[in-house]
């Protein structure tokens, strides 16, 4: 059988098995050696296959990695809220979320919703426990020392050297150690606002965001938020002009739930609008270290001339979730939120960070986050396979820039809510829209975790939601 022919029935062989889902989204393609040796054919054979494969958007070629088998769900193009809009307050979705975290946490339970990374092959955990208890041992009187903030020197060191793979040039004096980003984003609320103030939030937006701005007594103002290119810089430029807003908070890198990054030229406008208007922007940066590109991406404070960019992260995702160490550099509020910090919980804990400082002095953390990178594409794509397969025709998804969450739009049909219930009495755990938001306009969409071991027991958990959605929706699945 001559070349031409034989290349296109071994990507006539591939794309079969694609479609049957033995080589499911998110797979990796043998070696063009590899497959060269397994079928007797030649490289050029081999790699016209996998062009002709790559042509027709069934595989991809990922840089220094190899071909990987491409998911067939349709992403989102526009973004679901056409223009701002306030929020109600919602005792409703108070009650559901309690459901979650109710649910989450038992063991006959699948849980699908929470980005809460579980298992070991997520977390260095013995590593860390072995730094733990050497540094104990050499220094038993750091559990004797009351800490003050900001915290670790070692480990603020760390974080501002870290800071410049993501543009930014920090100096460790300026970094606040916090518990958690959680608390970081609270005390840089506290510092740039009062009660009464309004701040603008992208939309959809963190669900734990809505109820920390209603215990500060701030409204918050949604803004359309592409998913695909994140914040809507023309919306926001015409409430900033009209001076409606006191404060921002975004995740232009990695955004929760979307997924997306916002390209470089409109971060840097982002950095401009905020310091001509001199309204402080609190970049969440929670994610931006698990971006799927490298070298990295630079957040919005990369291009912060002024000081009205607050950026703050934590390790709770990529590292030691109990351990609860976060960040926060507050640019010209610098002072203000030290005092708050001191005020409210002092300080954290010197052992844990000189743990996580001495953890990323060693190196080991950019081994360890460039297999988490690798692993939550590779999940990510998986995941979207399996959507592709089982859920209703017309469901939409992300495709992530980076992190491990995906936010699915479901036919219209189809009310998240009543799917999250039918769902839970099969002991399935997801989260519904409509906590992204306040009112109706995300009943339709869901929030998808990617963050556990892809077992039969998550699998099987997917199919089913998948086939409890098509049920909802009077249909079969996409495929």
């Amino acid at each position: 059988m001559n070349a031409p022919v034989r290349y296109r029935q071994l990507a006539a062989e591939l794309a079969e098995a694609i479609d049957r889902g033995s080589l499911p989204a998110g797979a990796r393609l043998p070696s063009v050696r590899a497959c060269a040796a397994q079928h007797a054919l030649s490289l050029n054979t081999v790699t016209a296959a996998y062009r002709l494969l790559e042509d027709r958007g069934l595989i991809e070629a990922r840089p220094q990695s190899g071909y990987y088998v491409r998911s067939s769900l349709p992403a989102l193009q526009r973004p679901l809220r056409a223009r701002p809009s306030g929020v109600r307050a919602s005792g409703e979705l108070d009650e559901l979320m309690s459901v979650v975290l109710q649910c989450q946490q038992r063991e006959d339970h699948v849980d699908l919703a929470l980005a809460c990374p579980r298992g070991e092959m997520f977390y260095p955990g013995a590593k860390l426990a072995r730094l733990t208890a050497a540094l104990l041992r050499r220094q038993p009187q750091l559990v004797g020392r009351y800490a003050l903030p900001p915290g670790s020197l070692r480990l603020r060191t760390q974080i501002a050297r870290r800071a410049k793979l993501l543009g930014m040039d920090l100096a460790a004096d300026d970094i606040l150690l916090t518990h958690g980003a959680m608390e970081a984003l609270q005390l840089a609320l506290r510092a740039v606002t009062r009660a009464g103030d309004t701040v603008g939030i992208e939309s959809p937006s963190y669900f734990n965001l809505y109820p920390l701005l209603a215990s500060l007594g701030l409204r918050a103002l949604e803004i359309p938020t592409h998913p695909q290119h994140g914040l809507a810089l023309d919306a926001l430029e015409l409430l900033l002009e009209e001076k409606r807003l006191q404060a921002i908070v975004a995740m232009p890198t990695v955004h929760n739930p979307l997924g997306c990054s916002m390209p470089l030229a409109a971060k840097r406008r982002l950095a401009e609008l905020v310091n001509r208007h001199r309204v402080p922007l609190i970049e969440d940066a929670l994610y931006a270290e698990l971006q799927f590109v490298e070298p990295l991406q630079p957040t919005v404070k990369a291009f912060d001339s002024e000081g009205w960019v607050m950026v703050c992260a934590s390790y709770t995702k990529t590292l030691a979730p109990d351990y609860r160490i976060g960040w926060l550099e507050a640019g010209r509020f610098a002072e203000t939120v030290r005092k708050l910090k001191f005020s409210s919980t002092v300080a954290e804990s010197l052992l844990l960070g000189e743990t996580v400082g001495a953890f990323l002095e060693s190196g080991g953390y950019d081994h360890h986050m460039r297999a988490l990178r690798r692993r939550y594409a590779a999940q990510v794509d998986a995941v979207r396979g399996l959507i592709a397969r089982h859920f209703p025709a017309g469901t939409r998804a992300t495709q992530p820039a980076g992190g491990f969450l995906l936010w699915l739009e479901l036919p219209a049909s189809v009310d998240s809510l009543a799917l999250f219930h039918a769902a839970l009495a099969e002991r399935i755990v997801i989260i519904p829209g409509l906590l992204y938001s306040t009112g109706a306009r995300y009943r339709h969409c869901l929030r998808l975790s990617c963050c556990y071991p892809l077992d039969e027991r998550a699998g099987a958990a997917l199919r089913r939601l998948g086939e409890l959605a098509c049920a909802l929706a009077g249909s079969g699945a996409a495929d």
